[in-house]
């Protein structure tokens, strides 16, 4: 088997291994690593600088850029290995694959939410809810709780599986782990908080770039999504168009303005961090109240648009292939 046939073959399989086993919490995965990795490192560097918003700065470069060569490294050296490793190949770089996406543990999570919710436990729903999202959960009704998953199954679903099958179709597992490593610094030291505005603006703003092909891309796969699960594509056009901006990043509204378009809800809105009020602008129209139905018709939408992605992914992977 050719090396093109190999990274298809090797894509595909590892998108099927994710929904088949998710993140079994009894092996170590590699993003828990780069999380190590991301502490360790950060706890080094903010010795060697002054605690002045220069020397913040430059320390966050440098660990920008420590992290991302030690996860590059790694990651081809991994991937060198399996291309060295005869009939075993397949199966190495399909579990680097695997490993890279998280759409059966997008769907776990935020279906524990909708479990808890349909049980009529709220107390449980809240503490569900606490586990994948920043805000104070402990404020949100049902119907607030509802929309905090909603929102994170839309945010995450470009960050978590479209952007992954992007930067693999582009350039293979390494640049794969790379963007994963990109995208785990931003959620550990991307804050606007006292701790990380200066030294965390270097991981904050290389998230922005980064993501900010994949989110349009995902926001117009989830729209084709939209019809394919008949849910309001037309009004998931509409928002997408109109409240795309409404954030503070340029990525996070272009998923969630498709989501609220297509559920025919409201998102986003003011929310408490850390116990501070943060003002948030509206994301759709309150057509309808959020129900705690709509998250999995969130998780259906994302399952829908990251096929769309898996198929241009290898599609694209078959022409660069034709390139070479």
């Amino acid at each position: 088997m050719d090396s093109v046939k190999i990274h298809m073959a090797s894509t595909l399989a590892g998108f099927i291994l994710d929904p088949c086993f998710g993140d079994p919490h009894f092996l170590p995965h590699p993003v828990r690593g780069i999380g190590n990795l991301i502490s360790l490192s950060e706890k080094g560097i903010r010795r060697l600088f002054p605690k002045t918003e220069k020397g913040e700065l430059a320390g966050g470069a440098l660990f920008v850029l420590l992290v991302l060569g030690i996860t590059a490294a790694l990651s081809f050296g991994l991937w060198y290995a399996a291309a060295a490793a005869g009939n075993t190949a397949l199966f190495l770089e399909s579990v680097m694959v695997y490993f890279l996406l998280a759409a059966r543990s997008l769907r776990d999570e935020s279906m524990r939410v909708y479990y808890s919710l349909r049980n009529g436990d709220v107390e449980e729903a809240r503490r569900n809810v606490s586990m994948i999202v920043g805000r104070d959960t402990s404020v949100l009704d049902a119907q607030g709780i509802a929309r905090a998953a909603v929102e994170t199954v839309a945010e995450n679903a470009s960050d978590g599986v479209i952007a992954p099958l992007f930067y693999l179709a582009l350039g293979g597992p390494v640049l794969g782990w790379v963007y994963k490593a990109v995208n785990t610094m931003d959620s550990m030291a991307g804050y606007k908080n006292k701790k990380y505005f200066w030294f965390g603006r270097a991981a904050a703003r290389l998230d922005d770039a980064a993501n900010f092909l994949p989110s349009r891309l995902s926001a117009l796969l989830m729209i084709a999504a939209a019809a394919v699960c008949r849910l309001d594509y037309r009004n998931a056009c509409r928002i997408f168009k109109r409240d795309r901006f409404n954030h503070k990043s340029p990525n996070s509204a272009q998923t969630e303005s498709v989501c609220a378009g297509a559920l025919d809800i409201r998102l986003a809105g003011d929310a408490w961090y850390f116990g501070e009020l943060c003002k948030k602008p509206f994301i759709g129209d309150a057509l309808r109240p959020v129900e705690y139905e709509d998250i999995r018709r969130a998780n259906r939408l994302m399952y829908a648009a990251a096929v769309f992605a898996l198929i241009l992914a290898l599609i694209w992977q078959a022409l660069a292939g034709m390139w070479i």
